[in-house]
């Protein structure tokens, strides 16, 4: 009996030998994948919300400069990105849907999508891109100390608004009436039009105000535009319209209109002419704010970083297909020149 005992003492000793074997075996075969998949669930989430159109190149400019710091995308970075087509609901669905999922950031593009985004994502950090003045729409306490969750860079259209008309008068001397398309339920829009009248009477511009507060409205204006209704088309800041700057610009061919935007990627589709900052730039400006945040600072404490080069950028081959001639003057003034 004494021997059966210690048999049945030395098997079990061998098969928890064995089990320990298996288990160390197990660990090392299975490791390489639970690291892999540990160092992929150590990505930093960014979820980025932006209206298409032009907006894109924000986005290209944004994976440059995360690039440049060496957060590449599909490593150190996962970006998840919802082009919301302007539509103020899909807005705030993608800012739910990416609070909901505990992405580490949001970045937003354009004061008409950070403040919808602001109001739907509660907890999540925002780095924005706006066009306007992130104070006065309520974004943040001062450009110096955010004070909150959000911080970014601030690029100027609306305060521009005056200084593209008096360019756009000095391309078309005898301008005479000119057509400004907007949302009357943007607040930073309707700014941006006070501006345009108040430079329009002191350059003796007549203003054909049209109003859209969505992309099938702005569609419908476009339709009813005369022939000879107007000189040009100015745009005036608003991120609705700008989204849609493709059925601008096919109204301005047909009729043959001149156009003054703010961005020069609309200008290298077709656009006459824009006076503005280079969205690519302001994208990979915006990056810096993610490399800071990952390592630890707070959006509060993260001054807002304005963008202060403007460039001026004239398409010669729209002008020779409307038959406009641009004054030497002012292309020798021009940043760009695409011909």
């Amino acid at each position: 009996m004494r021997i059966e005992m210690r048999s049945l003492k030395h098997n079990s000793a061998v098969i928890a030998q064995h089990l320990v074997l298996c288990a160390v075996l197990s660990a090392l075969l299975f490791a390489p994948c639970d690291l892999a998949a540990a160092q992929k669930s150590k990505a930093y989430r960014i979820g980025v919300i932006h209206q298409g159109g032009p907006y894109r190149a924000v986005v290209d400019g944004f994976r440059s400069g995360l690039r440049e710091l060496g957060l590449e995308e599909g490593k150190k970075i996962s970006l998840q990105i919802s082009e919301t087509k302007s539509d103020p609901k899909i807005i705030e669905q993608a800012a739910k849907a990416f609070e909901r999922d505990k992405v580490n950031l949001i970045y937003a593009i354009t004061t008409s999508a950070v403040v919808p985004v602001k109001n739907a994502a509660s907890k999540t950090p925002i780095v924005f891109a706006v066009g306007s003045d992130p104070v006065v729409s309520g974004l943040v306490q001062s450009f110096a100390k955010p004070g909150g969750r959000l911080t970014g860079v601030q690029y100027s259209t609306t305060d521009l608004t005056a200084k593209r008309l008096e360019l756009l008068k000095e391309i078309l001397p005898k301008v005479h009436r000119v057509l400004i398309l907007y949302n009357p339920n943007n607040r930073s829009s309707r700014e941006a039009a006070e501006l345009a009248r108040k430079a329009a009477r002191q350059l003796r511009i007549q203003l054909i105000d049209r109003q859209a507060a969505s992309v099938e409205e702005l569609r419908q204006q476009l339709q009813t535009i005369k022939t000879k209704e107007t000189d040009a088309y100015f745009y005036i800041s608003d991120a609705m319209v700008n989204s849609r700057a493709d059925l601008v610009i096919d109204m301005a061919r047909a009729k043959k209109l001149p156009t003054m935007f703010s961005e020069q990627g609309v200008v290298a589709i077709g656009g006459l002419a824009s006076y503005g900052q280079n969205f690519h730039e302001v994208g990979r400006l915006s990056a810096g704010y993610v490399q800071k945040i990952i390592g630890g600072a707070q959006p509060r404490d993260l001054k807002i970083e304005v963008v202060d080069k403007l460039e001026l950028v004239v398409n010669l081959a729209t002008a020779k297909q409307i038959g406009l001639t641009i004054p030497p003057d002012v292309l020798a003034r021009a940043d760009r020149v695409i011909k």
